[in-house]
């Protein structure tokens, strides 16, 4: 009967019914990969890792950076060497710290020719990188470094100070590592798909500056779980948006927002306790007592600072019977992140093997 219908159909009607029938297949097949798709949300304050992390789960699963992207992370990176030493020297005389070698003043006048128009190809950024190496080691600036939680500095600062000569090199090509530290502010809303087994995991990340964070409300819908990011070695310093708040305090507030969000009942909210390194090497020499006087314990045991933190954010969840996934991460190391997010993956594909049961 449907070949007798077909040999009355004109050639162009029985193209366009071919065609229909190719778009619904198409439009199904797009529709069942969408039930199928993984959405993971990145949430948490500026500088938590939520970029480094993405950046790993590419690495991770095989995903290189193409040229054009590795020459924008090397711009990334020249640029971080110079504000980073900028704001070091800034610091310095903030802070009337004497100069060790008073002939650097000549160096950091030299550095404040640099602005944001400025082309940084490996050639201008020579000139800038033999100032730097003459700062980096000056006793003035060390102690300003280790006065840092005082004023704002990115953590990846001294990874390419004491990286300066290898960088400065003409042939210079970032590593896997050196893309991991290059640090640029996310402005608006990063996407990126990977599959994962045939399934497609859509990570989504937002930039965490208090100015972007109405922006995280238009990504709610379809969410199957959010790795919250907390920058757990800042528990010293302040916010760069009001110089006043502590930065463990900010990430504790809006982790309760999320997790306590009725949008989200459903949804697994992973924590991340990011920066463990900087942690580790913080403890040593920084008491969390001094910043937070309910803290009891060994101010100088990490495992102590650890559950202290971790406390800090279980108790910001109104929903008891639910157990809190938690883990200590380091996102500039691949080996860390690989396993933790293995343990991560499977907490997630449960989460969405029930949300398409429900459907």
């Amino acid at each position: 009967m449907a070949d007798m219908f077909s040999c009355c159909m004109s050639a162009q009607e029985l193209e366009e019914r071919n065609r229909s029938k190719q778009i619904d297949k198409m439009l199904s097949k797009e529709k069942s990969l969408h039930r199928r798709q993984v959405k993971i949300l990145l949430l948490g304050s500026g500088e938590s890792g939520k970029s480094t992390f993405l950046k790993q789960m590419r690495i991770i699963h095989g995903h290189e950076f193409d040229d054009e992207q590795i020459t924008e992370f090397r711009t990334t990176i020249y640029t971080n060497v110079i504000k980073g030493t900028m704001v070091l020297c800034d610091a310095r005389e903030k802070l009337a710290i004497p100069w060790q070698n008073p002939e650097n003043d000549k160096n950091f006048r030299f550095l404040l020719k640099y602005n944001n128009n400025m082309l940084l190809d490996p050639t201008v950024f020579a000139d800038f990188a033999l100032v730097v190496s003459h700062l980096w080691p000056d006793g003035g600036i060390r102690e300003a470094y280790e006065r840092r939680n005082e004023f704002q500095l990115g953590d990846s600062i001294k990874y390419f100070l004491d990286e300066l000569e290898r960088i400065a090199k003409p042939n210079y090509v970032p590593t896997k590592q050196d893309i991991l530290h290059a640090r640029k502010a996310t402005k608006g809303v990063a996407e990126y798909v990977i599959n994962i087994k045939g399934i497609p995991f859509r990570f989504v990340d937002v930039g965490g500056q208090r100015s972007q964070r109405q922006k995280w409300f238009q990504c709610f819908e379809s969410v199957t779980s959010i790795l919250f990011l907390v920058a757990s070695s800042e528990f010293d310093q302040v916010l760069l948006e009001d110089r006043v708040t502590n930065r463990l305090v900010e990430s504790r507030n809006i982790f309760e927002t999320i997790v306590n969000n009725k949008c989200f009942t459903n949804v697994s909210v992973i924590l991340f306790l990011n920066k463990q390194d900087l942690l580790e090497s913080k403890v040593e020499r920084v008491s969390i007592a001094d910043y937070f006087t309910e803290f009891q314990g060994d101010p100088h045991n990490l495992r102590d600072v650890q559950v202290f933190i971790r406390n800090m954010f279980d108790l910001a969840r109104r929903e008891r019977n639910k157990a809190l996934f938690h883990y200590f991460t380091t996102a500039v190391d691949t080996e860390n992140i690989k396993f933790v997010f293995q343990a991560v993956k499977d907490t997630i594909l449960q989460d969405n093997l029930k949300a398409l049961m429900l459907q």
